[in-house]
């Protein structure tokens, strides 16, 4: 719809609030509001001011004034505000040139796509992106200079097999590891899960299936239909807001932490990309797992460049607890047709070309997707034009190797800071076509190390006091 439709048909549809909501550098969605009295289509021309010193990551004081510029192409019905609203995605620009914002998330991946079809190597490049998460019943944390804690809680969690539950416990609780995919009454979700997918489907966003994930404690996934690359980093933040709003609905809470219980599997974003010219799916080939040349040199890049990549992809001091062996966490930089142990896979449920695709098997939800993206395509793409074999496929299971076999295969990084130090030996990738700016993965940088890693590493843990309270 054009900006004069818009406008229109929102007065005709009684809608009293337009929300404009845009993404922070870390991925978190922003937004405000203006009733629709002053609403107009100059808007989706002239932008709406916001401070951008108060957006993290973003501009300081003395240059904070910054415009957002709202998507004619995103305007959805807010499904959770009281008053009838409409929603709008925007992207973010400078007030004096107008130009937009190089540490705006939403328009990296803009970028991205022009990149993309500027190598002529492709058109459009197709992301599916399934993230895992927690739905929990009660969570409580609290940090000061002289304590801290974290606790969670499910009625479905393996550690309330004894709790008293007023009149009776019920049992049926779903052990560690075993939640893949246990019938009610073990899995307690199904109808919440399926009004999540419900709400999403009136938003227009397709899913393909939802289930109860391996984990106990309502660990939980619900796929959504692949789509080009900004449209499926939309509708990623779109999946969020509304699993965590469904889920409070009901009293209950949702994290995209990828590792908030101990002892078992952590929550991951298992990531689909593709490449297609036209009508062609040009990963489809007679080469491994029935894929082209340039979908291995795509896998080739991927393995590369993937110890910068989880920086962007993994950017969290939490997510590296999730990469560990024995959660079925890909960790080893391999790939496979169908093996799930190996960071990058080629699914081999179809035969078809169209459904002919590589998996990156180590991200989480907890990154931006704006940014994550991109990065991912662009070191496949990087791995085309430069030819990088990605080696042997690795068709055994990475967790029955040998000692002396693992040593072979490299693996991600172990931390944060590790991936933050390879992002700045192996960050060339990411700034062809002007993608990522230097000001912008150098900012990522810093603001990881000084405000994540630092306050981290500052702080004891219940775990050091259990294990050298009486050195």
């Amino acid at each position: 719809m054009k900006p004069v439709d818009i406008v229109k048909k929102a007065k005709e549809d009684g809608i009293k609030i337009i929300d404009f909501k845009f993404v922070d550098l870390i991925g978190a969605w922003q937004h405000f509001s203006i009733p629709t009295s002053d609403f107009s289509e100059s808007v989706f021309e002239d932008g709406l001011g916001i401070d951008g010193s108060s957006m993290r990551g973003w501009k300081t004081i003395h240059e904070s004034d910054m415009i957002v510029i709202p998507d004619p192409l995103t305007v959805k019905r807010d499904p959770f505000c009281e008053a009838p609203t409409l929603s709008v995605t925007c992207n973010v620009a400078d007030p004096i040139t107008q130009l937009p914002y190089d540490r705006d998330p939403r328009g990296v991946a803009k970028k991205a796509e022009e990149y993309l079809k500027s190598t002529g190597l492709a058109d459009i490049a197709y992301i599916g992106a399934e993230a895992e998460f927690f739905i929990f019943d009660d969570v409580r944390y609290e940090q000061n200079e002289f304590s801290s804690f974290y606790q969670v809680d499910s009625n479905e969690a393996q550690w309330n097999t004894g709790r008293e539950e007023g009149y009776k416990n019920l049992g049926y609780k779903i052990r560690h590891k075993a939640g893949y995919f246990p019938v009610a009454p073990s899995d307690q979700g199904q109808d919440l899960r399926t009004e999540m997918v419900l709400e999403l489907e009136k938003l227009g966003i397709p899913v393909e299936c939802h289930h109860h994930e391996v984990g106990t404690a309502g660990q939980a996934e619900i796929d959504l239909r692949y789509d080009s690359l900004v449209n499926m980093a939309d509708k990623i933040m779109w999946y969020k807001y509304v699993i965590k709003n469904v889920a409070r609905r009901h009293g209950k809470t949702v994290t995209f932490m990828p590792k908030p219980i101990y002892g078992d599997n952590g929550s991951g974003m298992h990531t689909h990309l593709s490449l297609w010219k036209g009508d062609k799916a040009l990963f489809a080939g007679d080469q491994y797992a029935g894929l082209s040349q340039m979908g291995l040199y795509f896998i080739g890049g991927i393995l590369k460049h993937a110890p910068a990549l989880v920086a962007l992809t993994n950017p969290t001091t939490n997510s590296f607890k999730r990469l560990v062996p024995g959660y079925e966490a890909p960790i080893k930089l391999a790939y496979s047709s169908r093996n799930r142990s190996a960071a990058v896979r080629i699914p081999m449920y179809s035969s078809s070309p169209k459904a002919k695709r590589v998996e990156f098997r180590t991200p989480d939800p907890s990154c931006n997707p704006y940014l994550a993206f991109p990065a991912m395509m662009l070191a496949g793409l990087d791995g085309i034009q430069n030819k990088i074999d990605p080696g042997q496929p690795l068709d055994k299971n990475i967790y029955g190797l040998s000692p002396q076999e693992l040593a072979n295969i490299p693996s991600i990084p172990t931390s944060l800071e590790e991936s933050l130090e390879a992002l700045k030996k192996d960050r060339e990738f990411l700034l062809v076509g002007d993608v990522f700016t230097e000001d912008l993965l150098k900012t990522w940088i810093d603001y990881k190390m000084e405000c994540e890693i630092a306050e981290t590493r500052l702080r004891p843990t219940a775990t050091e006091f259990s294990l050298y309270y009486d050195v």
